[in-house]
């Protein structure tokens, strides 16, 4: 009997340890919410004011600028004609590096004296008039990669595309069928069209 009165009194003091420290540890628990706030990279690239990321079916205009020619109707091209027509690209809103990719294609098959002859990089604040680092063209693709420095936003740019009408030594129109060109564009309103996809990729 007096056996079981020990053990029963050992219980009792255990649990009463037991819940002594669980009173004791009790005093040190607390909760905390903790949370980080970091912003995220942006991606946002506007090509002749138009948001080409977020309407990636944007149609967009090149407006083209020919060289004077008495002899020629304003605004049109002629054999020996040439000309420019600008991309406006606008990357100051985005935090990455990233690359572009330019294809350009004629849709004017029956012309192949009409090219795509070269390109320049315009930088922001370009004054018309200044000299420009002019890159021929062996294809009709432009690319670069734009790396991000971390210091400041990219800068916008224009690239600068030249065509001309090429009349020379290794030309494929004979007199012919520059004027035949021009009868069927009496007829058919036939025009000079380039097309342009542009394709831009983060680079992380």
């Amino acid at each position: 009997m007096l056996k079981k009165i020990k053990i029963i009194l050992v219980m009792v003091a255990i649990s009463f340890s037991l819940s002594m420290m669980s009173n004791t540890y009790s005093r040190y628990v607390a909760n905390t919410t903790g949370s980080i706030e970091t912003p995220l990279a942006k991606w946002q690239i506007m090509v002749n004011n138009e948001d080409i990321l977020n309407n990636g079916n944007a149609s967009i205009s090149f407006t083209p600028n020919i060289e004077e020619n008495v002899n020629v109707k304003e605004n049109s091209i002629a054999p020996s004609s040439s000309g420019y027509f600008d991309i406006n690209i606008d990357p100051s809103n985005v935090d990455v590096s990233f690359s572009y990719s330019i294809n350009l294609t004629i849709e004017n098959e029956n012309i192949p004296d009409l090219l795509i002859t070269k390109y320049a990089i315009l930088p922001d604040g370009y004054v018309e008039g200044d000299p420009l680092d002019i890159i021929n063209l062996e294809t009709y693709e432009i690319t670069q990669d734009m790396l991000y420095s971390g210091e400041s936003p990219f800068s916008n740019f224009t690239i600068r595309v030249f065509f001309e009408w090429y009349e020379g030594e290794n030309e494929q129109m004979d007199d012919a069928a520059d004027a035949s060109i021009g009868a069927l564009a009496a007829t058919n309103d036939t025009k000079f069209i380039v097309s342009a996809n542009i394709e831009f990729k983060q680079k992380i």
